[in-house]
């Protein structure tokens, strides 16, 4: 993930800052709970497509 393109985006729902998770291609939301995908190095931004985070998944992030 290109770190300037991290810099510019953020959540489409909440307008937060987003965390990288490189093991899982993902983009986290902390303040939602929710994990956008990356397929073939895009970054998918949409809600129907974010996955739900657990709360144990999320007490790891911190």
């Amino acid at each position: 993930m290109d770190p300037n393109l991290l810099e510019i985006l953020a959540c489409p729902i909440c307008k937060s800052s987003l965390r990288y998770q490189k093991q899982q291609q993902e983009l986290i939301c902390k303040a939602d709970r929710l994990a956008f995908p990356i397929r073939d190095d895009i970054p998918v931004m949409l809600e129907d497509e974010a996955r739900r985070i657990s709360l144990e998944e999320y007490d790891a992030l911190h």
